[in-house]
């Protein structure tokens, strides 16, 4: 769908600049972009790789572990219907922490992975289960220590302080964190609270499982 609502908009913008007569500009504009994105890509790629390598480095130090193990309490009572040694809690676990260090690219793969790890324990194929609801969620809002790809951004477009985003960052991150939290408890709850009068819905299941009777008729006429 995205696929197409961009081929619209090249489509709309080409036709409505041969209609106007500034097809120049909109031919310098592709090139302009085109040449943007590639500076801005060369700028990501070096302080991705600066912080990959970081990443790799506090991997084999074994602090990666370590921060596993203090999100260990947190995951498991944020996804209390995954066992607790399934594959999915490790991918969780490595999304959040790359999430924290602002490694946005590094965090979808294993976000990915997660994801297909909870379909596996999925009932219903077609259905996301809470525990991926809230992996979403998460994933969406979680909160930053270090915005590496938007300092990396800055930095590509000469900021006088790129770093300077860090504290409003980490303030914006917790509150939307704490709200997707919030919200994904009071849903769980609602989808886990019992009817309203557990009498009634009793009544009504045990009518439904009783097997009707030739007496009680077809179609509103009744067979004797």
């Amino acid at each position: 769908m995205v696929n197409w609502i961009w081929l619209f908009f090249i489509v709309a913008s080409v036709a409505v600049a041969a209609v106007n007569g500034r097809m120049d500009e909109v031919t310098a504009a592709a090139f302009d972009g085109a040449k943007s994105g590639v500076t801005v890509s060369f700028g990501l790629i070096s302080i991705m790789v600066f912080w990959m390598g970081m990443m790799r480095i506090a991997e084999d130090a074994g602090l990666l572990q370590k921060l596993a193990r203090l999100l260990g309490p947190i995951v498991r009572w944020l996804f209390p219907d995954v066992p607790k040694d399934h594959p999915a809690i490790g991918y969780i676990m490595s999304n959040l922490s790359a999430n924290i260090f602002g490694l946005g690219n590094a965090a979808t793969p294993m976000g990915i992975k997660a994801m297909q790890e909870l379909q596996k324990l999925n009932p219903d194929k077609d259905t996301a289960t809470p525990a991926m609801c809230t992996l979403l969620a998460l994933n969406t809002s979680s909160i930053t220590l270090v915005p590496t790809t938007i300092i990396a951004i800055r930095m590509n477009y000469d900021s006088a302080n790129p770093a300077e985003i860090i504290g409003t960052t980490l303030v914006a991150t917790a509150i939307a964190t704490g709200a997707a939290i919030l919200a994904d408890r009071w849903y769980r709850s609602r989808s886990s609270s019992p009817p309203a009068n557990p009498a009634i819905h009793n009544k009504k299941q045990t009518n439904a499982a009783k097997p009707a009777s030739v007496s009680d008729g077809i179609g509103g006429g009744g067979i004797v």
